[in-house]
């Protein structure tokens, strides 16, 4: 090594050694998080203490910064609350019913212009709000849209929690633009909202027109909804759909709800017969738990009964079928129309249903009235355009007019139904491409004609059987979610 070059390594090396010792880290102190308090009685001009509170949550929330925890102690608020900014990994900002009491956000001193929801949560993420009532925001204006909780833009790891949302209502005509939603989750970026969770919640008395009790539509990439209450609902309970209708200016290779699971929630007396003033009679049309261009979801050990169809896997849209998604051991009984129903609604959409599983389910005793053609419309309703689905090993127990399976049209193919076990107290039946020709009553003569159900059983047991199986259900319906 040249002289000149070993005084350069050396004074390299004295120079970092200086620098070491001259520039020492200084031990940084992490900001702890703090937690905000909201009392009715509390003064926008305190500190936020729980023995200062603030009385807006909305002042709170302004307040959080990731990590932190706004707790709104019991009483009324009437307000509309708005997270205004996002927490981080590891730090969420928490709005929570203080432990032990109720906060009731309510609407009824609020008029409601346009799309106007309670609580909003748009473009953040790392956010949760948990222990809350939401409640009395109402409409009978032209075109709006009352809503208990709105979730929309972008966002990730967004938590709904044992929330309890009610008395959500347009007073509306059809003709007005009747429509409201509980909650409505429209991912409209183009970037998703996803990890979103919905749990312990209880949704019921509410008028959402021509519109859903929980909605999740457009940009959506992951969710859960489970442990869910929806009851004593005009329209159907939860969908989970393509944003082409609400979400139109979306990307079309990522505008529809995807990659979720609806677990484990209790659905009841969804329909349409609450409002006959506004429907009509005859209209029994809301599904309780309903996939309308959404993909990729597994439903699963859901209950739903006294409703006007059990679970829909249907498509209203051109641009997205109904896919990939699995519905398996859930309980379906004594609702007005179909057990589980699958295809596009007659001469109306193109899309279908194509690719999904029905796997494992017990079906009791539907269709308890006519469908819109006076026919009855199946345990297993299969309409236009279904396309490769399986229908297997699944329980059906049909009432004593009820078709155990009832396909209306000559389209779709490489569907596959197999393996299940039929009850009937009376005449068995089954339709085969017909909305609503002579049914098939011998089961020999079903199998050679769908060309299904090869390894199928029936079974014709007593009305004393079923009896025992209704009261068996009801008993173990949970008290609490």
């Amino acid at each position: 090594m040249k002289p000149y070059a070993f005084l350069s390594l050396v004074l390299v090396v004295q120079t970092l050694v200086c620098t070491t010792k001259t520039f020492a880290a200084i031990p940084q102190t992490k900001e702890k998080p703090r937690k905000y308090y909201v009392s009715v009685n509390g003064s926008d001009g305190n500190t936020g203490s729980i023995s200062a509170p603030f009385q807006t949550i909305n002042i709170a929330l302004a307040h959080a910064k990731p990590g932190d925890q706004v707790l709104v102690r019991g009483g009324t608020y009437y307000q509309e609350v708005k997270f205004p900014r996002s927490g981080e990994p590891g730090k969420t900002i928490s709005l929570q019913g203080y432990p032990g009491e109720k906060p009731i956000i309510d609407g009824s001193r609020i008029k409601v212009s346009g799309w106007l929801s309670l609580v909003t949560i748009s473009n953040v993420s790392y956010v949760t709000i948990d222990g809350f009532d939401i409640c009395n925001l109402s409409s009978s204006a032209v075109n709006t849209d009352p809503q208990g909780i709105a979730i929309n833009g972008k966002g990730q790891h967004i938590s709904v929690k044992n929330c309890h949302i009610y008395n959500i209502k347009s007073h509306a005509t059809l003709e007005q633009g009747r429509s409201a939603h509980a909650i409505l989750v429209i991912g409209s970026s183009p970037t998703p909202i996803s990890h979103l969770l919905i749990t312990g919640c209880t949704v019921n008395d509410t008028q959402t027109g021509t519109s859903e009790n929980v909605t999740l539509a457009g940009n959506i990439e992951g969710f859960i909804f489970s442990h869910n209450l929806v009851y004593d609902t005009e329209n159907i309970g939860v969908i989970v759909a393509g944003g082409d209708g609400i979400n139109p200016r979306g990307a079309v290779e990522s505008n529809y709800a995807r990659n979720g699971v609806i677990s484990d929630n209790v659905f009841h007396h969804n329909t349409m017969t609450r409002t006959p003033e506004t429907w009509g009679p005859d209209r029994f049309g809301a599904i309780s738990i309903y996939v309308c261009g959404g993909a990729n979801t597994l439903i699963e050990r859901n209950i739903v009964y006294e409703s006007d169809r059990g679970i829909g896997l249907v498509s209203e849209s051109n641009i997205y079928p109904t896919r990939t998604t699995t519905v398996r051991n859930n309980l379906v009984y004594n609702c007005y129309r179909a057990g589980i129903y699958m295809g596009d609604y007659l001469n109306y959409t193109i899309a279908g249903t194509k690719n999904c599983s029905i796997l494992n389910n017990t079906l009791f005793q539907n269709n308890r009235v006519a469908g819109a053609f006076g026919e009855i419309e199946g345990e297993l309703r299969l309409t236009e355009h279904c396309e490769g689905n399986v229908i297997k090993y699944n329980r059906v127990y049909a009432g004593p007019k009820d078709l155990l399976v009832h396909k209306y049209t000559l389209t779709g193919s490489q569907n596959i139904i197999d393996h299940n076990s039929y009850f009937s107290i009376g005449q068995p039946q089954w339709i085969w491409n017909s909305t609503n020709g002579s049914p098939i009553t011998d089961f020999q003569t079903w199998k050679k004609t769908s060309g299904q159900d090869a390894h199928s059983s029936l079974k014709k047991v007593s009305s004393k059987f079923y009896s025992n199986l209704s009261r068996k259900w009801k008993r173990s319906l949970p008290s609490k979610i």
